[in-house]
Order: C-alpha cells, then sequence, then structure tokens
C-alpha cells in the first residue's frame, strides 16, 4: 500500500497512542460537571448515576458487538467511524442546557464510540509495535481519564462557559483526528466476514474458568472502585470538604488514574500474584485512607490515599489480566477478554448506580463508607481465597 510522503511523517503509535488517550480523556469529562449538573438541573444522585451506567453499558454493547469489525474492514474506516460518532456526541452535550434526556443520549453515544475505539485501537497498537503497543494500550486509558478529570476540573474553574468549553474544545479534537487518521498506514488486511463478525462472541475455556473465577471477587471490587470514583466522588468530596472548588474534586479523581498508570508502569514484569496481592493491600490502606480523609474533611488526606489506592487498582489490573491471559491460545483471546470485560464493565457500572440510591438516602459520607467497606471485604476475601488455592497447589506439588 502506497502511503505518500505525509504518511511516511506521522508516526503512527504515536497516533493511536493520541486517539485512545482522547477518548478516555472525553469519557471522564464529564465527571467534574456531574455536580453542577445537579444543580444547574436538580438531578438527584440516582440520576447522575444512571446516566453514567447508560455509558459503561453502551461501551459494554459496541466492545461485544464490533469489536473485531476492524479486522475485515480495516483499521482505519472503523477509528475514523468511532472518532466522528465521538465528536457528534461532544455536540450533543452542548445541548444538555436544554433538559437531561440530552445528558443521557450524548452518554450513550459516546460509550458506542468508545467501545468501537477501545477495539480498533487496541489492535492497530499492536499491529503497528507488539513490544510497546500493549504497554500504551494497558497506559493510555489511565492517563487520558487523568487529563480528562484535571483538565474539565480546571477549565471549570478557570474559564467561561463552564457547561459548552471543554466539549467544544473535544469536539475540534476528534475532529482534526478523524482527519489525520487517514495520514497513517493502514496495518490490517480487510477479509470478508464483517457482517458475521457483529455476532457477539463469549467464551472462557473450561482450563481457564477456574483461574477466571479466583480472580473474579478482586476483579469487581477494583472496577466497582473506579466506578464510584468517576460516577460520584467529585460530589462526595464536596459535601465532605465543603470545597465548591472543581479543582478539589477532579484533583482525587485524577490522583487515582496517574498512580494506576504508573503502576501499570512500573509492576507490568511482576508475576501475576505477586501484582494481586500488591494491589489488594495498597487498595486495602488507600481505600481506608480515603474514608479517613472524608470524616476529617481533609483534602490532602484524601489525595494520599487516593494515590496508594490507584497503585492498588493498576497492580490488581495487571494481576487479574496476568493470571488468565497466558493459559489462552491465539484463537480463544478475544472471546475470553469479551467475557471479562462483561464482567469488569457490569461491576463497573451497576454498583454505582446502588451507590446513587444510597446516596439518596443515606447521605454522602455514609455512602462511601458502606462502598469501602464492601471493596474491602470483597477484594481481600478474594486474595485469601486465591493464596489459599496457591498454597493447595503447591502441596500437592
Amino acid at each position: 500500500m502506497r502511503t505518500g510522503q505525509g504518511s511516511r511523517r506521522v508516526d503512527p503509535l504515536a497516533v493511536h497512542a493520541v486517539t485512545l488517550g482522547a477518548f478516555f480523556a472525553a469519557a471522564a469529562a464529564p465527571t467534574p460537571l456531574y455536580r453542577i449538573y445537579q444543580e444547574t438541573l436538580a438531578l438527584s444522585p440516582v440520576f447522575v448515576t444512571l446516566v453514567f451506567a447508560v455509558y459503561a453499558v453502551a461501551l459494554l454493547k459496541a466492545l461485544l458487538v464490533a469489536g473485531s469489525l476492524s479486522d475485515h474492514l480495516g483499521r482505519r474506516p472503523v477509528i475514523a467511524g468511532a472518532l466522528w460518532l465521538e465528536a457528534a456526541a461532544m455536540g450533543l452535550f452542548l445541548l444538555v442546557e436544554n433538559g437531561p434526556g440530552w445528558l443521557v443520549v450524548a452518554r450513550i453515544v459516546q460509550g458506542l464510540a468508545t467501545g468501537i475505539a477501545a477495539a480498533s485501537l487496541g489492535a492497530a497498537l499492536v499491529d503497528v509495535d507488539r513490544a510497546r503497543g500493549p504497554i500504551v494500550n494497558a497506559v493510555a486509558p489511565l492517563a487520558g481519564m487523568a487529563v480528562g478529570a484535571l483538565g474539565t476540573s480546571a477549565l471549570i474553574q478557570v474559564a467561561p462557559l463552564p457547561l459548552h468549553l471543554v466539549y467544544g474544545l473535544l469536539l475540534c479534537t476528534f475532529a482534526g483526528l478523524a482527519l489525520a487518521i487517514w495520514r497513517i498506514p493502514e496495518s490490517a488486511a480487510t477479509r470478508p466476514g464483517a457482517l458475521a463478525s457483529l455476532k457477539p462472541r463469549m467464551a472462557v475455556p473450561p482450563r481457564i474458568r477456574r483461574p477466571l473465577a479466583l480472580v473474579t471477587p478482586i476483579n469487581i471490587a477494583n472496577w466497582t472502585l473506579g466506578g464510584f470514583y468517576l460516577s460520584l466522588v467529585p460530589s462526595v468530596v464536596a459535601a465532605a470538604t465543603g470545597s465548591r472548588a472543581p479543582l478539589t474534586g477532579g484533583a482525587v479523581v485524577t490522583a487515582l488514574m496517574v498512580a494506576g498508570s504508573v503502576s501499570v508502569l512500573l509492576r507490568r514484569a511482576a508475576p501475576p500474584r505477586d501484582n494481586l496481592t500488591f494491589g489488594v493491600l495498597a487498595t486495602a490502606l488507600g481505600v481506608v485512607g480515603v474514608v479517613a480523609g472524608i470524616h476529617a474533611a481533609s483534602v490532602p488526606v484524601l489525595i494520599v490515599a487516593t494515590l496508594v489506592t490507584g497503585c492498588g487498582f493498576g497492580a490488581s489490573f495487571l494481576g487479574c489480566l496476568g493470571t488468565f491471559m497466558p493459559l489462552a491460545e491465539p484463537d480463544e483471546r478475544a472471546g475470553l477478554l469479551a467475557a471479562f470485560y462483561v464482567q469488569s464493565y457490569l461491576a463497573f457500572s451497576l454498583p454505582a448506580v446502588g451507590a446513587g440510591f444510597l446516596a439518596r438516602a443515606l447521605g454522602y459520607a455514609a455512602t462511601a463508607d458502606l462502598y469501602a467497606a464492601a471493596i474491602l471485604v470483597v477484594s481481600l476475601t478474594g486474595l485469601g481465597m486465591l493464596r489459599a488455592q496457591s498454597g493447595r497447589g503447591m502441596a500437592a506439588a
């Protein structure tokens, strides 16, 4: 395939990395705005968490249905389509002042675009660099969410048009990326079967069911934690500390993502069992610190505790994937990852809706207490089961 001079001057890995990060930056952009939506549109915490949940469900649907579409149509057309769809979602966010229904529609469209993009960009990154591609796949989403949460918080606090400016900037960004994607070479050959590929496929080979089941409690606790941070934590911080500054809540959310991405980079070569042990214990310590920071109304304690929690978040994610993915054959990985993502995104979204009901009935501080207790019990029980199973295996050997 001929690519032209412009294509050869553009680094495909960099373009794909920036594009993936931009999608997840946009995914986190509404998080600091949820509290403002609550105040200006008179939304309840339940509605806010439902808005968060429909995004996760739409993303999951797109992953399952269109996850392998770029294997047949090529990476660039699918990525470009996702970028224009995301640009449309940014346009829908600009209409939210007209009614909360626009917020739901915008998040659904955004979830669909992000799911399509995550699958196609993830494959493209591995296509162009098999060594660095998987690392970028792990780091770019967390780094993007950190930039999105902090950047949006800063714009809300210091710039005009708080409900519009960030979406206008993101709309221009995605339109530019949709044009830039055609300047890099196609990394995958086209092949027939595009329509057949839209049939969702999930499969866990029998030999992998037990390892996946063993890490399931830890994985559920991990993604439940992430969902809570991205849906309600800015409101929790505002209620606990009395600080109305958007940067305060945004900084706490950002701390989780920054620490998670650094943890992934630093611990990517560690054995899965070590990552799980470190991840669960760091998360437990951090969550206790977060609860203490909420009750002490201390932003510095919240940020430090969240940094510890984020280190555990990243390590646990690595440990879960490393426990079962190496056991899969190449033709089993797509179906296995689909099953893993179903579990993960359900844990990401459904408990957040429950937290919305609790926040309305009990208040944000009590909800954080209950959420923290549940995460501690589930994750520590999961680690205990995993270590007990490892001990039995060593004894048998």
